[in-house]
C-alpha cells in the first residue's frame, strides 16, 4: 500500500491518540474496549503514576533496542566512536493556568521545566522528567543522569559522550561520570561564575593557539587543568576566547569585547574539536520540539502534576514509535495478529485513502 506524506502524517497523529487511549485504559484498569472521555482518563491515571513512571522509560528503551533503531555515533580521529547523549531542560509555557506545580521559570513565564535526554545523532529520547517551574535545573539531575546512563548502556556497547549545558555545571555531575559504575565521557559547558573574561584572555594569550579570523577579531583556543570543587585531581578545561576590537560592520570599539566559552571535558581531542562537539549539542532543541509542537504537549492537559508527568512519559513512547514506522522512504505500521486496533486502523486507512 502507498499513501501520501500528508495522509501518512494524519494517520500517525490519529494513532498517537489511539496510543494514549490504550495506555490510559489498560494502565488504569479499564478494559481495552472501554473508551473513556479525556477527563475520565486523566482522573484514572492519577493513581497509576508510580508504576508507569518506572515501566514507560524502561519499555521506551526496550523499543529502541528491540527494533534495531539506527543510533549514529560520533566518530573522532577516524576510529573512536561515541554515542552522544544530550541532556537539557526545556521550559513549557503554562502561563495563565492554575495547574499544580506551575510556577515562574527562568524564561520569565509560568510553567514547568522538564528535563530530557536524547541518544544518538537521531535524538531518540531515553529519559524525561517533569519538574516544577521554579526548580533549578540541577535539582534531581544526578539521579536522572544515573538512570540515563543505565538506559544508554542498554541500547549500545559504544562509549557514551554526555553533553550538558552550563546550568548543569556541577561537581556532582562530574563525580557521577567519573565513578566506575556510571563511567562516561563528557563535555559540560562551564558557568564562569566569578571568573572574569580578562582572566581567561590572559590565559589564552599565554597558553592558547592564536589565529586572526578577520581584521579586529582574534580567536584563541586551548586547554588547561583545574580542580573542581571537592576533587583531588584536576579536570581538563577546553576553552575558546574571542577578542573583538572591530565589529563585522567596521565599527571600531573603544574597549575590546571579549567572549569566553569553557567546557569541562574528558576527551583528549583538541579544543577546536571539543568546542565544535558542544555546539552540536544545540541541535537537540529540534528534538524537544517534538514534544512541544508535534505532540502539542507544551500546555499539559491536567491540573494534577503527577498526571502531567505521566503524560509527558507517554510522549517518549509516541515519539519513538512515530520514528520507527518510517523506513526506506515509506511509512509502515505493524499490528499483532490479534490486535484489537487492527480493524479500526483498516477502516481509518480506507477513509483517508479514498
Amino acid at each position: 500500500m502507498s499513501v501520501s506524506f500528508a495522509k501518512a502524517r494524519m494517520i500517525l497523529i490519529i494513532l498517537n491518540l489511539f496510543v494514549k487511549i490504550i495506555f490510559f485504559c489498560l494502565g488504569a484498569g479499564a478494559k481495552h474496549n472501554s473508551i473513556q472521555s479525556n477527563p475520565q482518563a486523566t482522573h484514572r491515571c492519577r493513581g497509576t503514576n508510580d508504576l508507569w513512571s518506572q515501566v514507560i522509560p524502561e519499555e521506551s528503551v526496550e523499543l529502541i533496542k528491540s527494533s534495531n533503531a539506527p543510533l549514529t555515533p560520533l566518530v573522532l580521529d577516524g576510529n573512536r566512536k561515541y554515542l552522544p547523549v544530550d541532556t537539557d531542560v526545556s521550559p513549557f509555557d503554562n502561563s495563565k493556568t492554575k495547574k499544580e506545580a506551575v510556577s515562574r521559570t527562568y524564561k520569565g513565564y509560568d510553567g514547568y521545566v522538564p528535563i530530557f535526554a536524547y541518544s544518538g545523532q537521531e535524538g531518540y529520547c531515553i529519559g524525561a522528567e517533569l519538574r516544577p517551574g521554579k526548580d533549578h535545573c540541577q535539582k534531581g539531575t544526578v539521579d536522572f543522569l544515573r538512570k540515563v546512563v543505565n538506559n544508554a548502556r542498554r541500547i549500545t556497547n559504544q562509549p557514551l559522550l554526555m553533553r550538558l549545558d552550563s546550568g548543569n555545571d556541577s561537581a556532582d555531575n562530574l563525580s557521577l561520570f567519573e565513578a566506575e559504575q556510571t563511567k562516561a565521557d563528557y563535555i559540560i559547558k562551564r558557568n564562569l561564575r566569578r571568573e572574569s573574561s580578562e582572566m581567561w584572555l590572559n590565559i589564552a594569550e599565554e597558553q592558547g593557539t592564536k589565529y586572526i579570523e578577520r581584521e579586529g577579531k582574534t580567536v584563541y583556543t586551548g586547554s588547561t587543568m583545574k580542580k573542581p570543587k571537592g576533587f583531588d585531581t584536576p579536570v581538563r578545561i577546553a576553552y575558546k576566547v574571542v577578542e573583538r576590537t572591530v565589529l563585522a560592520n567596521g565599527q571600531i570599539l573603544l574597549v575590546p569585547d571579549v567572549t569566553v566559552d569553557t567546557n569541562w571535558v574528558s576527551l583528549p581531542d583538541p579544543a577546536d574539536t571539543v568546542i565544535g562537539l558542544y555546539h552540536e549539542h544545540g541541535t537537540s532543541e529540534q528534538f524537544r520540539s517534538e514534544f512541544k509542537t508535534d505532540l502539542d504537549l507544551e500546555r499539559l492537559p491536567s491540573g494534577k502534576f503527577t498526571t502531567n508527568a505521566l503524560i509527558l512519559l507517554l510522549g517518549i513512547l509516541i515519539t519513538i514509535a512515530s520514528r520507527l514506522v518510517y523506513h526506506a522512504r515509506q511509512y509502515k505500521l505493524r499490528f499483532g495478529r490479534f490486535s484489537p486496533w487492527l480493524n479500526t486502523f483498516k477502516q481509518l486507512y480506507a477513509v483517508l485513502r479514498a
